[in-house]
């Protein structure tokens, strides 16, 4: 018997309700009018947290941050201009208008590009090449999502400073104490809160644009950056210096791979339609208007932002500002939830515990150890820094790589996977590259006044990525090696004829075709088979999703044995039980959840053995490997219902 399955319902649901941020379900992308125009809301406070408060902080860095350059017209025009063309050019031309063409099946985001890659003979030379940069890149963005919430959040609380220097001694334990809440409330979900985030940031826009707005009429000269003179001469002029103020110029475009990694939330066309009428216009107005405060009074350089603000104003602008940084490490904490969530069903991630926090929206998970760690390294890294100048130097390298190596696997995409002609790729590819390597270069020159702790973040996240699937893949071998094909252990089950006790055995096994080592363990052992016995395998599919058709197969193998394969998508989480549940309502022969045991094996790790692994990467996959989540936990099984065997594995 060979039968397709439809999609699982609904997977394990924590009781305590929703979790992440407003999130719009994506079948509605296809919506009318309206609901596009409430997609586009929705993507305000989800896609746009970051870049859309990156004015609190990109052009203070550049006149009184730790490279600041001389607040002259010319440079204040020059760095107006710069920040002006990297809106345009990176976010604009390259985002929106072509990595968002980059859809696998509607998701977007460095994974998601990777999978899109052809798997055929074509790029066989450097396919491993193409995704150890996938695999930097995605580590990169843990170091961001380090840093996010930390610089969004000081530099918002910062604001007090400008409006009484008496709030200098509780910038830090407010801001601590924000962080703290923001971090405490995830495991409860913010999906209520969450649904005010879009019009928060709606409110948060029109705010900074209109301020903006007033300061340009008041000293028009500043409309001259729109050209890109002013940036040519910029360099002219500060040669060397020129380029480490770039650095601190590319902090206005961090956030803007979030349009791509948040498009399976929202489509792209809301994405395109929020920033094309809203966000973009209101950034540049406020850029602009603060060039233009630091025209007319150049004391405000210590916090333009802030300086351009009505000294009426400035209170509720403190609170609306840290209302929006909230809201901005809201996104980015989601998105490395997220972003986990991939890397697990891709093998590049030990399993984590993934807790659904809402019946409605299946992306809205909260992984426990990820929440702990961020919150630590966030609230570490604002006592270590203090001063969100001093937070800067470290910001932006993870951003620039990442949008360099996401230029780069576009390219790949475009020519191999989409067949696009060579000069119809390269040549937007290579303005693309033009502007990440300059920026990531710019930012280089940070390393030793911060930026090493990105590094430092990434190449920790690379190494366990990578170890952890090399290790899968060397314990995948020793397993085949020792392993024996299903029909000889079919055919010595027929010749043998064992006792059959009542009931179901469930074997969990990676392969999709050999025998389970847990089912010749018991077999050896016990010298008993249950009546039904399901080999149940889990397979990762190169999609976020898998088709409802095309969820689960069920073959009858004979002598009572059944094989179920089941395929997820790398943005869902499996459920065994519901897996189970929906097999015998479709015909499987299994008995129900009260006698159905599963079968698990947990692997001692020995590192003695010939695999190719060096001996530091074996100890350190061996450590990942005891500190997993078992598969009861994350693959929702019943633990009174699993009996473990233990099985030594020599690497």
């Amino acid at each position: 018997m060979n039968q397709t399955l439809p999609d699982p319902a609904d997977e394990a649901i924590n009781p305590a309700g929703p979790e992440t941020p407003g999130v719009i379900p994506a079948p509605s992308h296809s919506a009318g009018a309206s609901g596009k125009l409430a997609l586009a809301l929705g993507a305000l406070g989800i896609v746009y947290g970051d870049i859309g408060t990156s004015p609190l902080y990109a052009v203070k860095e550049c006149f009184h941050g730790m490279h600041a350059i001389a607040l002259t017209r010319d440079n204040v025009l020059g760095v107006l201009s710069l920040v002006f063309w990297s809106l345009m050019v990176v976010v604009t031309i390259k985002y929106v208008l072509f990595i968002l063409r980059a859809d696998n099946r509607g998701e977007g985001g460095i994974f998601a590009l990777l999978e899109l890659l052809p798997k055929g003979a074509s790029l066989a030379r450097i396919t491993p090449l193409l995704t150890f940069l996938g695999l930097c890149g995605a580590a990169l963005l843990y170091g961001d999502g380090v840093i996010t919430p930390a610089i969004s959040v000081l530099s918002a609380v910062e604001g007090l400073n400008t409006a009484t220097d008496a709030a200098a001694p509780f910038i830090l334990p407010i801001t601590c104490a924000i962080l703290f809440g923001l971090f405490a409330v995830q495991r409860h979900g913010t999906a209520g809160i969450g649904r005010v985030f879009g019009p928060v940031m709606l409110v948060w826009f029109t705010v900074i644009g209109g301020i903006g707005l007033v300061h340009i009429f008041e000293e028009l000269a500043v409309l001259d950056a729109i050209s890109p003179l002013p940036a040519i001469r910029f360099f002219a002029e500060n040669h060397m210096h020129g380029l480490v103020v770039l650095g601190s110029v590319v902090l206005c475009i961090t956030g803007g791979e979030a349009l791509y990694a948040d498009m399976g939330h929202f489509g792209a066309g809301p994405i395109r339609v929020s920033w094309l009428s809203l966000v973009c216009p209101a950034l540049v107005l406020n850029y602009f208007g603060q060039g233009a405060g630091l025209l007319a009074r150049p004391e405000i350089a210590a916090n333009p932002f802030y300086g351009i603000v009505p000294r009426e104003m400035l209170y509720p602008m403190v609170a609306l500002a840290t209302f929006a940084t909230v809201i901005a490490s809201q996104a980015m904490i989601s998105g490395v939830f997220s972003l986990t969530r991939q890397a697990i069903q891709l093998g590049v991630c030990p399993r984590l515990r993934i807790v659904h926090t809402s019946r409605d929206f299946q992306g809205q998970i909260y992984i426990p150890e990820i929440n702990f760690a961020l919150m630590w390294a966030c609230i570490g890294l604002v006592l270590v820094f203090q001063e969100s100048s001093r937070l800067a130097a470290a910001y932006g390298i993870a951003v620039t790589a990442t949008m360099g190596i996401t230029s780069i696997l576009y390219f790949f995409v475009a020519r191999y996977a989409w067949k696009r002609p060579l000069w119809q790729v390269a040549a937007p590819v290579a303005v693309f590259l033009a502007f990440d390597l300059a920026y990531f270069s710019s930012n280089l020159l940070k390393i030793l006044d911060g930026g090493w702790f990105t590094v430092l973040i990434a190449a920790m996240a690379v190494v366990a990525m990578a170890t952890w699937r090399d290790g899968r893949k060397a314990l995948h071998e020793r397993f085949l090696a020792v392993s024996i094909p299903l029909a000889d252990f079919l055919a010595d089950v027929a010749k043998k004829k064992p006792h059959r006790v009542p009931g179901t055995a469930v074997f969990m096994s990676v392969s999709p075709t050999g025998t389970p080592l847990t089912i010749l363990h018991s077999f050896k052992h016990i010298r008993v088979l249950h009546k039904h016995v399901v080999i149940l395998t889990v397979t990762s599919a190169d999609t976020p999703a898998v088709d409802p058709g095309e969820r689960l197969t069920i073959s009858d193998l004979g002598q009572g044995f059944q094989r179920v394969v089941a395929r997820y998508g790398f943005m869902e989480t499996p459920n065994v039980p519901d897996i189970m549940a929906r097999a015998r309502s479709l015909g499987l022969a299994a008995d129900g959840p009260s006698e159905t045991t599963y079968f698990l094996g947990r692997e001692t790790l020995l590192t003695t053995g010939r695999s190719g692994l060096m001996p530091w990467r074996k100890r350190l996959f061996a450590v990942m490997s005891q500190n997993a989540r078992p598969a009861t936990t994350y693959f929702g099984i019943p633990p009174g219902r699993v009996v473990e065997l233990g099985v030594q594995v020599e690497l």
